[in-house]
């Protein structure tokens, strides 16, 4: 695809999320669409947001589970840029219905880093050196795609489905907690959901993390310290609308809770 081509499609999903509407697939219509390609049409709708206002405090992996991964049809991990305008803490309201399209909640867990990673070569212990603590995570993903008919191309050109986050009241030391078998359980509107461990994500969160560095390295892109990194879903994506009401509980971590209004 030329410059050109890449700014547009960029532009598109801009104006997708801007106005809550969605758009026909990237790959139906343009067949040779390249990862690369989606990653630089990614770049165009951030620089877009950035230039609106917004700030961009970290980076997330997206697909890393087999059961996101068989719900999606997409069978290889994706990334995306955060910003402030998605972060929201604690016991907060979220208010889905004026600003997603088709939501999306899964858990996870999110890393706090201390100390900047740049790849290639990033090693799970490189990660652990580099993170200041792991902390319960809700992220609510959305697609500007219609009907979530994606495959990698598409999730990667809309900044991997991003849509908004919230992070829990506990922030604990990663190196304290076997982030491998820890057990993750969400509950929506009172009763058990799902389950799930680390183990689901790549093998490991830190997995998800060090790939990540390493992805975004061969670009020239690093992760930052005082970045937030979401590593990725333990459970499958559940759709939620305004006046659910879901919790995530992971063990040796935390709770996270959201309200969607």
């Amino acid at each position: 695809m030329d410059k050109k081509l890449i700014q547009a499609c960029g532009d598109e999903l801009y104006d997708a999320l801007s106005n809550q509407r969605t758009l026909r697939p990237f790959t139906e219509r343009f067949t040779d669409i390249s990862i690369e390609d989606a990653y630089h049409i990614s770049l165009r709708m951030v620089e877009r947001r950035v230039a609106a206002g917004e700030r961009i405090i970290g980076k997330k992996i997206g697909v890393t589970s087999k059961a996101v991964q068989n719900m999606l049809n997409v069978h290889q991990p994706d990334f995306g840029y955060l910003t402030d305008k998605m972060a929201y803490s604690q016991g907060a309201e979220m208010p889905i219905s004026e600003q997603l399209i088709q939501p999306k909640a899964e858990g996870e867990i999110a890393f706090i880093l201390k100390k900047d990673l740049m790849g290639p070569g990033v090693t799970n212990a490189d990660v652990l050196a580099a993170t200041e603590c792991v902390m319960p995570c809700f992220e609510i993903v959305d697609s500007r795609i219609e009907d979530w008919q994606i495959k990698i191309q598409d999730t990667v050109a809309d900044n991997a489905s991003c849509g908004l986050f919230i992070l829990g009241d506990t922030a604990v030391d990663p190196r304290r907690v076997d982030l491998t078998t820890c057990g993750m359980v969400v509950e929506k509107n009172g009763s058990v959901l799902s389950t799930g461990a680390g183990a689901a994500a790549l093998g490991s969160p830190v997995n998800c993390v060090a790939w990540l560095a390493n992805t975004l390295g061969q670009f020239g892109i690093g992760l930052k310290a005082g970045e937030v990194i979401l590593s990725g879903s333990l459970v499958p994506l559940e759709p939620v609308k305004a006046g659910d009401f879901m919790s995530v509980s992971i063990g040796g971590i935390g709770n996270a809770s959201v309200r969607f209004v």
